[in-house]
């Protein structure tokens, strides 16, 4: 993950803060093996759209290989909010907020570290809000 970091920095994307690392088990819960997450801060001069593009040309570069959803993958860059922006999304173009992670510890909590006093633009709910309502079952260990 580190190297895809330095990766998107070669890119022009400027890494304005990191989370702390996160081992975290598949959701939904399956047989695949635990992750590992946390959540960046960047900075670019992209609109949402292009910034999506280059996170999957990143994930490209690593290896990434789409099969079916929530398949077991070696990397996974998601764009969870961008500027507080709303957006539809479609075919290649981003979905705003992230459409699934007001349910997932493994986006949360280390949002939570970054920017403790966010809020879901579409809801409104703060973070601690969110990380309250989530499912016991989902464990997440700091690394």
């Amino acid at each position: 993950m580190e190297a895809a970091l330095d990766e998107l920095g070669r890119r022009g994307v400027v890494i304005r803060q990191v989370s702390p690392w996160y081992r975290t088990a598949p959701v939904p819960a399956s047989d695949q093996p635990w992750y590992v997450n946390a959540v960046a801060e960047l900075e670019i001069d992209l609109a949402a759209d292009a910034l999506l593009a280059q996170l999957h040309e990143v994930e490209d570069a690593f290896g990434r290989v789409r099969t079916v959803p929530n398949a077991a993958r070696l990397i996974d860059l998601d764009l969870l909010d961008f500027n507080g922006e709303i957006a539809a999304g479609g075919p290649g173009r981003a979905t705003l907020p992230h459409p699934r992670m007001e349910g997932r510890a493994f986006v949360l909590k280390p949002l939570a570290d970054l920017a403790p006093d966010w809020r879901h633009p579409r809801t409104g709910s703060s973070i601690q809000a969110l990380l309250a309502a989530l499912p016991a079952d989902q464990v997440i260990e700091r690394l």
